[in-house]
């Protein structure tokens, strides 16, 4: 089961992964963060501190794919947060390539097709507000925007997080409450681990004449 969390900053989106991780008994926290100044070193203190000891962590700036690899098989799920961050890595060490590949990308959505355990994955979503003024920063928005795409394709469920609340969308069967496509509808979703009803909902997409997506 490959759960994909994506949405703006501070919307929610780390929350809701360890919220949804806590269902488990045995979890794991990839940490793509690397404390490169005093700003992310806080950063990563505050998500430290919000895990306590209830996840074992494995450092991951670089291969994430090897980190999963490298899991214990008792691991339920691990916690990838996130991809932006690892992205920026990538291009800090110039290892990414304009389509959006490179040996450790490949490698990690390789893994995607059969990942040893439930992977929750989180990412920020990009491209929704202004244009970025430099090269670099356009360049970033579009790499993370292909990713976030070809992540999305090999997920089981994607989650968008707005204002702390997360909107989840369906897979490709037909609603059961309704019968319905109709326009655009929030419904409750399915039950699972670490999932609380009352904060989240299904989108259905009306454009397809049917729900849309992955579970």
């Amino acid at each position: 089961m490959i759960t994909f969390i994506t949405g703006g900053g501070r919307s929610g989106k780390s929350r809701h992964a360890l919220e949804l991780a806590r269902g488990y008994e045995k979890r794991a926290f990839v940490a793509s963060a690397v404390a490169l100044d005093a700003e992310m070193q806080e950063r990563i203190a505050k998500h430290r501190k919000e895990r306590g000891d209830a996840f074992s962590t494995v450092e991951a700036p670089i291969d994430p794919a090897a980190a999963i690899r490298s899991l214990p098989d008792e691991v339920e799920v691990a916690v990838l947060d996130c991809l932006t961050v690892w992205l920026g890595n990538l291009m800090h060490e110039q290892k990414v390539l304009e389509d959006a590949s490179c040996d450790e990308i490949d490698a990690f959505l390789d893994i995607l097709s059969a990942p040893p355990c439930d992977l929750i994955i989180v990412t920020n979503e990009v491209g929704m507000g202004i244009i970025p003024d430099n090269a670099m920063a356009r360049a970033f928005r579009d790499l993370a925007g292909s990713l976030n795409q070809r992540v999305a394709a090999k997920a089981d469920r994607v989650i968008l997080m707005v204002s702390g609340v997360p909107v989840v969308r369906p897979s490709n069967t037909p609603d059961r409450m309704t019968g319905m496509s109709g326009s655009l509808r929030l419904v409750p979703p399915t039950p699972c681990p670490g999932f609380r009803r009352s904060r989240a909902f299904w989108i259905t997409d009306s454009s397809m004449g049917r729900p849309g997506g992955h579970p």
